[in-house]
């Protein structure tokens, strides 16, 4: 499980605290245990520091490997707890000031790790504290038995409370933290993509005013030669194409007008349907369009502005561009659907399909790929987002990439009537 980068950096420290819990365990063991009461160790904690300092000098050493990978730094907790039980046991057991200590692998865990690995520490602190309890011997305790049982009962609940508070309160607080670090890292993608299409969109505005210039020039030209030669096979291409770039740049800057005035209409799916073929039909003449409308509503519809129907069109001209790579024709499919609150408009092109890993960056950055940049993709996906629309790419079942694209309804669907299939082939 992978762990995020803060979090990631708390282990980093955590890996030198236990240098310092090592440090502290020698300092009190070998220079302050009569200031502070502990039991002088036997021998054997020799052979406990040996392990520990064995330990601590592996964990520094593969601090990389297990310190964002989840089961790995909790097993790291685990021994921690045990080597500090182990130590508390030799050095006065339950007896011992700083048993209080065995929280602290609790508290990392509530932090760092799923909700499930505190628990398991404090299951694994409690037991190691409870045992250390049941083994104390009783001549330890002089004339005052009952009251030191007592009392380290209570020291014993006193733990466990704790024990359960850092679990409960520290776990809570850090998996809020972990959420709004997932929120603002949300925030800084869409910021980020926000400035990519600012940037666009400025570049976009300045070629435009500088096409507006050769363009009126070529209309010139183009008038002359129809005027003082025949009409041939090449002339009407040259003045569908210049068309075409006249009409983009008139719907450009009647987009941004739009936008500058955030101006919307309402459209009825079906209208919308036939106006997009209509489009299709006049700028792309070459695509092959199969539409089918399967609403049980006619009278739904939509909100719009000027940037939505060229943005189904680029995701229609990208599928015909697909299509025809993969079997040298220019076939898409367009199908409109209800889906809860939802219009479905799934756009199917027959190509061979875009890779898993592309999928999930095409319309969210701009990606580096040898067909382009997505550029359109990304254009469309910020043109439906405006509207509270969604574009959902995936693959189809009999081979192709679907474009999924989800508008809210304007109001949600009430009655129901016959249902409209209607199927429109060209090219």
């Amino acid at each position: 499980m992978p762990i995020s980068k803060p979090i990631g950096l708390i282990n980093h420290h955590h890996t030198h605290l236990r240098l310092i819990y090592l440090l502290l365990k020698l300092g009190l063991t070998f220079i302050a245990a009569d200031l502070f009461g502990l039991s002088a160790p036997p021998a054997l904690i020799y052979v406990l520091f040996f392990f520990e300092a064995v330990y601590v000098g592996l964990s520094s050493c593969f601090k990389n490997r297990y310190q964002h990978n989840a089961p790995l730094l909790f097993m790291s907790l685990v021994i921690d707890s045990l080597l500090l039980a182990a130590w508390l046991y030799l050095t006065g057991g339950a007896t011992n000031a700083f048993i209080s200590l065995l929280l602290l692998p609790i508290a990392v865990a509530a932090v760092a790790l799923p909700q499930w690995a505190p628990w398991g520490l404090t299951l694994i602190s409690t037991a190691s504290y409870s045992l250390m309890i049941f083994v104390m011997p009783e001549h330890n305790m002089g004339d005052h038995t009952m009251d030191m049982r007592s009392h380290f009962l209570g020291m014993w609940f006193n733990f466990l409370i704790s024990a359960l508070i850092v679990t409960t309160s520290i776990a809570f607080i850090a998996r809020k933290v972990r959420q709004k670090e997932a929120e603002l890292n949300i925030l800084r993608e869409a910021q980020l993509r926000q400035e990519k299409l600012l940037a666009l969109g400025t570049a976009s505005a300045q070629m435009a005013h500088q096409l507006a210039t050769p363009l009126a020039s070529l209309r010139l030209l183009v008038d002359e030669l129809h005027e003082n030669q025949p009409v041939d096979g090449v002339l009407p291409d040259v003045e569908q194409a210049l068309c075409r770039c006249e009409q983009t740049l008139t719907d450009l800057r009647t987009a941004t007008q739009s936008i500058r005035e955030n101006q919307q209409t309402n459209i009825i799916i079906p209208n919308l349907v036939d106006t997009l073929t209509q489009q299709i039909l006049l700028l792309m003449p070459e695509v092959s369009l199969t539409t089918q409308i399967d609403i049980n509503d006619n009278t739904m519809s939509l909100n719009m502005d000027t940037n939505l129907l060229p943005a189904l069109m680029s995701l229609i001209e990208n599928a015909a561009r697909a299509s025809h790579e993969n079997n040298a024709d220019y076939q898409v499919e367009l199908s409109a659907t209800i889906d809860n609150q939802y219009c479905c408009l799934s756009i199917r092109d027959f190509g061979n399909g875009i890779s898993a890993d592309l999928i999930a960056q095409i319309g969210e950055n701009i990606i580096h790929d040898a067909k382009g940049m997505g550029v359109s993709l990304l254009l469309s996906h910020a043109s439906l987002e405006r509207l509270g629309g969604s574009l959902i790419l995936h693959q189809h079942s009999d081979g192709g990439t679907v474009a999924k694209v989800l508008l809210p309804l304007k109001q949600a669907p009430t009655t129901f009537s016959s249902t409209v299939s209607t199927k429109n082939s060209h090219g």
